[in-house]
């Protein structure tokens, strides 16, 4: 993999705040979107949810998820063009009072600050996704699987300029 796409990859993780979460009910697939904010080394993605969701109780009986990650849809002709990346691992639930509930909830907050009066509802559970893998597809021929060590390449790659 290219060192610039690795710069995109970060791009990418740390431009989005919304991706659509699959998980697992009954044996069948299930999307939803949610927000999440990505740890610094990309080595676990965060998400905090309500035990309301359907999607949340999938995850405490089934860790299995996959985050899609993607640009925005800015009405080119070939949508399958946009930048996307699928995370793939498992979600854990973080110890409410505990240390690692403490940084979670500090990073979550930092990407969603809007959220913060969700940390005083007590049906909400934060999740770290670990990924074991990535996928990420930039446009025709740039397709690659990432393992967690290019995902960390990936965090530390330099981040390209905004655009305005």
């Amino acid at each position: 993999m290219l060192a610039d796409e690795l710069v995109l990859v970060a791009n990418l993780v740390r431009g989005q705040r919304q991706a659509a979460l699959a998980t697992i009910h009954n044996g069948l697939p299930n999307v939803a979107m949610v927000g999440y904010a990505a740890e610094p080394d990309f080595g676990a993605v965060l998400l905090y949810l309500s035990r309301l969701a359907a999607h949340t109780r999938h995850l405490l009986a089934d860790p299995a998820a996959a985050l899609l990650i993607a640009e925005p849809d800015d009405r080119r002709d070939d949508v399958q063009t946009l930048a996307r990346i699928t995370l793939s691992g498992a979600a854990q639930p973080i110890e409410p009072g505990s240390a690692a509930f403490a940084a979670g909830q500090a990073c979550y907050l930092a990407r969603l600050p809007a959220a913060e009066m969700l940390f005083s509802l007590p049906d909400f559970v934060l999740f770290r996704v670990v990924p074991r893998e990535a996928r990420y597809v930039g446009g025709f021929g740039r397709i690659y699987t990432l393992t967690p060590a290019l995902l960390r390449q990936a965090a530390s790659a330099t981040m390209l300029p905004a655009e305005h």
